[in-house]
């Protein structure tokens, strides 16, 4: 790939480069696809997955291609796959942006580079790379001492390196292996700016000196994020390179401070990340990256004309520390890395967004530089008058130097050098030793949810038993939560290691809990506590040539699903034809891994602080269909049980990761010894009681349809398939009146109904066995449903404290003229019925304020979409139009009943006159039958027809039987499918076999009693015909 050279103009505004990644291996397990494209090198767009025509095209100063078009060479480099591939490498992003940072720091200027990005967009593989592709930083320092080695003797380069850690608004020293309680604390001097007080300075001679400080520093970062139970991706890195040149024949020094900073994951700015969470606005962990959107949102408006009275700079301590980078006196580089997947949309193009805010801002950077001789001079002339300021004159701006001669600071810079070397030796000699246990040693190898961090971390295992915990006494000190003081035993005895737990202590091997001695393989993958994942290596004569990048962090976790019977076919994903599984539920498979250690770490700081909640993931949804039956929209959510109360709470996946970043911060307090008592309101672990959702019911309607009434129990399921209740439901086609209609108004085709008034009443009586009351007496229950296009959801009165609550509770529907949409919907869809779940101190359901629309007679009305008159609840009692319209209403009610009779008696009136000519030609003009009442008044005697017309209505009767027969039987059947479709095979092996064997005469039944309601209705209609043809025989002979 051409690189480019980074345009430098007079004006110093902030460069944007976009970077886009390849699919992470979690993206490709769920199917995901591309949604960015990039036609220059500086153009990006995003097209929007649900609304493919809606594209955003954005344009920064740079784009760089890296989602493919790339092969790896024989050094493990990934370089393009061809001259014609866009693919952009890390020495192509170096090429443009990390010359361009060296070039800044050897004229004298500031320099600054931001990465910006959500969790997994490759922000840190950009800056610090990855195993043979080294990213920005280490390219940077390495060349800087390239350059140095070939400059002049007579100037003199002074390189320092400091390395620090932000999280949750502290400051952690990354090059000290000591923690101030409460972090590091920042300072504002006169000419400094805000600085860290106390942040350990390093002089570096060599690259290879600022790799291993690199490698320190990522080491104590690990221990850290693991002590304080903080993932790397939720703090900021910044690493400070301060480059000096002083030019001894000329009496010059000028002074670059390179920053290279590595922000925290984006999507945790996101106020909508803890939407319909009462403490959203409540963790600190954001208030870094918000308050640096505030900041960039300033400068953007004050670059583009617009009055802006405050920059916030001291709203974190974030944005004290880049206060120069954005808007001062820094010549500032963004780098934005997305993700391509479609299911990273909303992240992306809220990364490129806050890239294109960035990039109007303007820096004034001026070169930092000034005489010593100078200073000196100034000084004499100061002292001579009496003056006590002894401030150095400066070209530019640079830190206070204390007005020291050449001589005296040559000697403190060597002091300082002598002082580091010491330092070194102490740490080549400490990696050596290591270097070499790690070649004889069998030892555990820490696995991280971020890659920099993996493999950072080793605990060797020597010959003997060794206890391990978080005790200092122990030989293995452990860190994390869920570790005990004494936590397991490991014993290296005989080539053969083992690992004991202490008591209940948690100890996790290839994802199945161990409680007693177990052996340890190469390889082997050990969870220790509720999330602290290592790897085994073995004695040197196991190891062989693996590839030990697979056992990665989700491969753990993927491992331990496996464990519990958590797989995709749990989840029901479907393959399509391709042969691909459904790419929802993969991402919800996905979601429901990246939660499961965070949801382990939840219980354990629960049980740590005494606060009794119990979190266990669900899947909503997992089991339920919408009213078709086909498969509902699937997410993953948290059940949160207070063991003591039993009071219950579901969480969705945000309002739940809200929730955990602030008892991760309670959780600190608590172990740095302070106060971590808190007032209710403003407990992570707490929230009011709420009505929970318990399961959902299917009825299907289709007896509806041929106005046959049913009644059946059907079972609720809950979200994970399994019966929360049985509910006994009877609903009847009825009168307007309420009187329940006969075998004689059943219908035999549903577009008899269309046009015509239905009324149908839906009984509630009781529901049974309730699980939710089993377990609490003190709980209760409400039921609710809604019917077809009814805008809203009717529940019964609440039931407290009874295990089989009987609820009685009966409402009466009436289409006043049947649609050909509604009559469509009863015959192919289910009423969808929800338990409800209520504690004590909740508030009841209820409707909304919305009434609906009612008959004169009271009944709720449906299937309002084509009433040529609706009525309007705006309007009062008082008003004309409430009086017309129950007196219209009736008035088409009354005529479409006299339509109705009219086309009766028509067609009763040509049947008679056939029947007549039939028995007595002579008779046709005589006996004419007028449509004015004649029929009812002649006696039986002189109407021939009614053993024919009985006979018609005698067969209408046992058709209508026989449909309701079928109908039933359907439905039975229809149920036993919908429970076939939602078992799901055990992942046990030995219970594989009863499972098969249960299926198999779930479906030998189903068979059944389709083959038989089948075969029952054919006859059944063929005996009615034949008794229709015997009574039609006499009477056409």
């Amino acid at each position: 790939m051409k690189t480019m050279k980074m345009p430098m103009p007079s004006t110093d505004s902030v460069k944007v480069a976009v970077r886009v990644r390849p699919f992470s291996q979690r993206e490709k397990n769920s199917g995901s696809k591309c949604v960015i494209s990039m036609h220059s090198r500086t153009t990006t767009t995003v097209q929007d997955p649900k609304n493919p025509e809606h594209v955003k095209t954005f344009t920064f100063d740079l784009a760089y291609w890296s989602h493919s078009g790339f092969q790896e060479d024989k050094d493990g480099v990934l370089i393009s796959a061809d001259p014609t591939s866009d693919f952009a490498g890390q020495r192509d992003v170096f090429h443009d942006i990390g010359r361009g940072i060296l070039d800044s720091a050897w004229q004298g200027y500031n320099a600054t580079l931001l990465a910006y990005g959500q969790t997994g967009s490759g922000k840190s593989y950009s800056m610090i790379g990855f195993g043979a592709n080294k990213g920005i930083i280490p390219n940077v320092c390495e060349e800087l001492f390239q350059a140095i080695e070939s400059q002049e003797r007579n100037q003199e380069y002074q390189v320092t390196f400091s390395m620090l850690e932000i999280y949750n608004e502290q400051i952690r020293d990354l090059l000290s292996r000591t923690r101030k309680p409460g972090g590091l604390k920042v300072r504002e001097d006169q000419h400094l700016g805000f600085y860290v007080e106390g942040l350990k300075s390093v002089p570096c001679e060599s690259y290879a000196q600022i790799e291993r400080l690199m490698e320190q520093g990522t080491k104590i970062r690990t221990t850290a994020s693991t002590t304080m139970n903080a993932s790397s991706s939720r703090s900021h890195m910044l690493i400070t390179i301060q480059f000096k040149q002083v030019f001894l024949d000329r009496d010059l020094t000028k002074q670059s401070s390179i920053n290279l900073v590595d922000l925290a994951g984006s999507e945790r700015q996101k106020s909508s990340g803890a939407e319909g969470d009462r403490l959203r606005e409540g963790s600190r962990v954001n208030l870094s990256l918000t308050s640096l959107g505030n900041v960039i949102s300033a400068l953007a408006d004050a670059a583009m004309g617009k009055k802006v009275l405050h920059i916030p700079y001291r709203d974190s301590v974030l944005t004290k520390l880049l206060q120069s980078a954005l808007g001062g006196n820094s010549r500032t580089t963004l780098i934005a890395a997305i993700s391509p997947a479609d299911i990273c949309y909303e992240e992306t193009l809220s990364t490129l967004r806050y890239a294109e805010r960035a990039k109007k801002i303007r820096n004034a950077a001026v070169v930092n530089a000034w005489t010593l001789m100078r200073d000196l001079r100034a000084e004499n002339k100061l002292l001579l008058r009496g003056g006590n300021h002894g401030m150095a004159e400066q070209v530019g701006s640079s830190p206070v130097d204390q007005q020291r001669g050449p001589g005296a600071h040559q000697a403190t810079w060597a002091h300082l050098l002598a002082q580091a070397r010491r330092e070194w030796e102490q740490l080549y000699a400490a990696v050596a030793q290591e270097q070499q246990m790690v070649k004889t040693l069998p030892h555990l190898r820490n696995v991280n949810e971020d890659p920099q961090l993996s493999g950072v971390l080793r605990h060797f295992i020597r010959t003997g038993s060794w206890d391990a915990g978080q005790a200092a006494s122990n030989a293995i000190i452990l860190q994390g939560l869920g570790i005990s003081d004494k936590h397991a035993a490991f014993t290296n005895l005989d080539g053969r290691v083992t690992v004991t737990p202490y008591g209940t202590c948690k100890v996790i091997v290839n994802g199945v809990p161990v409680t007693t001695e177990t052996k340890l393989q190469h390889l082997d993958r050990v969870i220790l506590g509720s999330n602290s994942a290592y790897l085994y290596v073995g004695f040197p004569a196991e190891r062989g040539g693996e590839d030990w990048s697979r056992f990665d962090y989700d491969f753990f976790q993927l491992e331990r699903a496996a464990a519990e019977g958590v797989s995709m076919d749990r989840l029901g994903a479907v393959s399509d034809g391709d042969g691909n599984a459904d790419p929802s539920v993969l991402a919800v498979f996905q979601d429901y891994i990246r939660l499961m250690p965070l949801v382990a770490e939840a219980n354990q700081m629960s049980e740590e602080l005494n606060k009794g909640l119990q979190m266990e993931l669900k899947v909503k949804n997992l089991a339920s269909s919408d009213s078709r039956g086909y498969d509902l929209q699937k997410e993953v959510t948290v059940k949160v049980t207070n063991r003591r109360t039993h009071e219950v709470w579901i969480w969705s996946k945000a309002k739940f990761i809200n929730r955990k970043f602030l008892m991760e911060e309670l959780y600190q307090r608590f172990r740095d010894g302070e106060d971590s008592d808190v007032a209710q309101e403003d407990d992570p672990f707490w929230d009011p009681v709420e009505v929970v959702h318990l399961g959902s019911a299917h009825i299907w309607l289709q007896s509806l349809a041929y106005c046959m009434p049913f009644e059946e129990q059907v079972e609720f399921l809950n979200c994970d398939g399994l019966e929360e209740a049985v509910l006994h439901v009877h609903i009847a086609p009825c009168s307007p009146a309420g009187r329940a209609h006969g075998e004689e108004d059943v219908v035999t085709d549903p577009l008899e109904l269309l046009g015509k008034r239905m009324d149908f009443q839906i009984h509630i009586v009781q529901c049974l066995g309730v699980k939710w009351l089993k377990e609490d007496a003190k709980r209760g229950i409400q039921i609710g449903y809604r019917i077809y296009d009814l805008p809203n959801t009717l529940y019964t009165k609440p039931v407290w404290k009874t295990m089989n609550p009987q609820i009685e509770e009966t409402v009466q529907f009436a289409a006043l003229n049947a649609s050909q949409e509604f009559l469509n919907y009863l015959q192919t869809n289910a009423l969808i019925v929800d338990l409800w779940g209520l504690q004590e101190g909740c508030a009841e359901l209820s409707c909304s304020q919305l009434d609906p629309m009612a008959t004169e007679e009271g009944h709720i009305v449906v299937d309002t979409r084509n009433l040529s008159l609706v009525k309007d609840p705006s309007q009062t009692a008082s008003s004309q139009g409430a009086d017309v319209y129950p007196k219209l209403l009736r008035l088409e009610r009354e005529t479409e009943l006299l339509r109705d009779v009219n086309r009766a008696l028509r067609a009763e009136n040509v049947f008679l006159k056939g029947s007549l000519a039939k028995l007595s030609p002579g008779l046709q003009g005589e006996t004419l039958l007028k449509v004015t009442g004649a029929t009812a008044q002649q006696p039986t005697a002189l109407r021939p027809d009614v053993p024919c017309t009985a006979a018609q209505a005698g067969s209408d009767r046992e058709l209508a039987r026989a449909l309701k027969a079928f109908y039933q039987s359907m439905n039975a059947a229809r149920g036993q499918l919908l429970r076939l479709r939602q078992s799901r095979p055990p992942e046990d092996d030995q219970l594989l076999r009863p499972f098969i064997h249960q299926q198999t005469q779930m479906l030998k039944d189903f068979g059944n009693l389709f083959e038989s309601s089948l075969w029952k209705l054919k006859n059944d209609v063929a005996l009615v015909v034949k008794k229709k043809r015997e009574h039609l025989l006499p009477i056409q002979q």
